[in-house]
């Protein structure tokens, strides 16, 4: 069991299918099982996964004041995750809409309220950062003194930045140079994949780094073993919503990146594990046990590994 402390942002979430994005205009468009609400976020999504794989998490996250702890483990969800570093520091708690459609695209109305102006419990974070295997951070603003700490406490660190953007490569600095593990959606990307993270090695000397390509699959990039190699996607279910398949990927990476150190071990498990998550409504389900992802693996790729 792998020790992991995830700290980022939780929010209300409204889930929403449509028929293509961009969205044509209509006054009311009724449709049954198109809108799903839940609790969601990057870290929050990582948490749950890392959580159902057998790992101990310490989910370090803020909402709002009048809000419960309680909020992140509603009724029916299959992981439940400690509450104790919930802090209802906000005003409110962050909410988004998100639109997916059958393409796998994605557009996502996001409101932080304040996240970006309050600060976590710092003596908290040294206190479990110091016990934790690994640090999973997102890029929100909260955790930037986060990323100093870590790397004073010489813990491997996980960095997910969702996408790339050359306007925001500023903010994003402290994160990119912290990272030894990097995720980056290819959401907006400008430019040959491979190239992208070849210069994002050369920049930043990660260990690692994922690009994630949605329906396309993943490049995976690892420094010690000199490769730099592309991975389809797989088929175990049939896609039932894409939300958060990419945090899905990115904690299951991280589980066995953790437990073998085989990038390319954890990559083909990783892949396996988003693929079967889209087969499903909600963040709290639809994740494949261990036992599950072997037999797919085995299934597929037939190496043992």
């Amino acid at each position: 069991m792998g020790k992991f402390l995830v700290a980022g942002i939780v929010q209300r979430e409204t889930i929403i299918k449509v028929d293509k994005i961009p969205i044509e205009y209509a006054g009311v468009t009724g449709k049954p099982d198109t809108i799903f609400m839940s609790m969601g976020g990057d870290a929050y999504n990582e948490s749950l996964a890392l959580e159902w794989l057998g790992n101990s998490v310490d989910f370090m996250t803020m909402i709002g004041e009048t809000d419960s702890p309680s909020i992140i483990n509603p009724p029916g969800c299959e992981v439940r995750l400690v509450t104790d570093y919930v802090l209802p520091r906000l005003r409110h708690t962050p909410t988004a809409a998100v639109f997916y459609d059958n393409s796998r695209r994605q557009q996502i109305f996001e409101d932080i309220k304040d996240l970006r102006e309050r600060e976590y419990d710092r003596n908290l974070f040294r206190d479990r950062a110091a016990r934790a295997e690994m640090l999973v951070l997102s890029n929100a603003n909260f955790c930037r003194p986060l990323v100093h700490m870590g790397k004073e406490l010489r813990k491997p660190i996980a960095v997910n930045i969702r996408e790339y953007r050359k306007e925001k490569a500023g903010y994003n600095e402290d994160f990119l140079k912290a990272a030894d593990i990097l995720y980056v959606s290819d959401d907006h990307l400008v430019g040959e994949p491979y190239e992208f993270v070849k210069q994002l090695a050369a920049k930043y000397r990660p260990r690692i780094v994922l690009l994630g390509q949605g329906a396309a699959g993943v490049i995976l990039y690892d420094k010690e073993k000199n490769i730099i190699a592309h991975y389809d996607t797989v088929k175990t279910n049939e896609i039932v919503n894409t939300v958060g398949a990419g945090n899905a990927l990115f904690s299951c990476f991280l589980h066995f990146y953790n437990k073998s150190h085989d990038s390319v071990y954890a990559v083909k498990n990783a892949l396996l594990f988003a693929s079967y998550k889209i087969g499903f409504m909600g963040t709290s389900n639809g994740f494949m046990t261990e036992g599950q992802i072997s037999q797919w693996r085995n299934l597929i790729w037939r190496d043992g590994r």
